[in-house]
């Protein structure tokens, strides 16, 4: 890999902005493709589902055989609310390679008891958010039912541009959620990126099956190409 080259995508991984190299592997060519410039590529569906499936491949391409070498950050799930189904939720999506932190001011709830080997912070959104550099690599699930907590947690994910956003609550409670985050500003267009209520429809009752059908729901929206989001919604 050319110095040039490998510079240009530490700054990328520094800034948890995913890229892929793009090798002939009959010459040994190598071009850097950044996430923003994927649009415009003459590889785009290639690589948009690369980056999807976060794996790298051989791909053939107008005759040529590609090695597309993929660079994406480690995803990250951000809970608000140590509550029962976060539990379940934490180790579940540790075990799926998610950089896991539960955030909630309640210390009863917060607890390294409840919570073993979970990164923990007990604060309130407002002071616990910002040091997490939450961004568009992390999952964010809101399941306090407190909107004194969940409610400031969902707009700093708006603002942060998250690509999962998940709130726990019935249709009404949803709905009555919306009436709040507009007064306090939000969009149509952020309320209507909320997964309410949250996870896959799989008749889920207990919190360990809730939280399967969160992860399952998280894993569709990272994974799945659009059209097939919307049929798996």
């Amino acid at each position: 890999m050319k110095l040039e080259i490998l510079h240009e995508l530490n700054a990328e991984r520094a800034a948890r902005r995913p890229a892929i190299l793009v090798t002939d592997t009959e010459s040994g060519e190598q071009r850097l493709v950044k996430a923003k410039d994927f649009a415009g590529d003459p590889l785009r569906a290639e690589l948009e589902k690369q980056l999807r499936m976060g794996k790298s491949a051989n791909v053939e391409v107008g005759g040529r055989k590609l090695f597309l070498n993929v660079y994406a950050p480690t995803a990250k799930l951000v809970i608000i609310g140590a509550v029962h189904i976060s539990q379940a939720l934490a180790p579940l999506a540790r075990s799926l390679g998610y950089d896991v932190t539960v955030v909630d001011p309640r210390t009863a709830f917060a607890s390294p008891e409840r919570f073993p080997d979970i990164p923990l912070v007990a604060e309130w959104p407002d002071t616990a958010l910002p040091p997490l550099n939450v961004d568009a690599y992390t999952a964010f699930v809101a399941v306090t039912h407190d909107p004194k907590i969940d409610d400031p947690a969902l707009l700093h994910a708006f603002e942060r541009g998250c690509f999962y956003i998940g709130a726990l609550g019935s249709r009404k409670t949803h709905a009555k959620r919306g009436d709040r985050l507009r007064a306090q500003g939000a969009k149509e267009s952020d309320i209507a990126r909320i997964h309410a209520p949250i996870g896959l429809a799989i008749g889920a009752v207990s919190p360990s099956e809730i939280a399967v059908s969160i992860m399952a729901e998280i894993t569709a929206v990272l994974r799945l190409p659009p059209k097939e989001k919307e049929e798996a919604a």
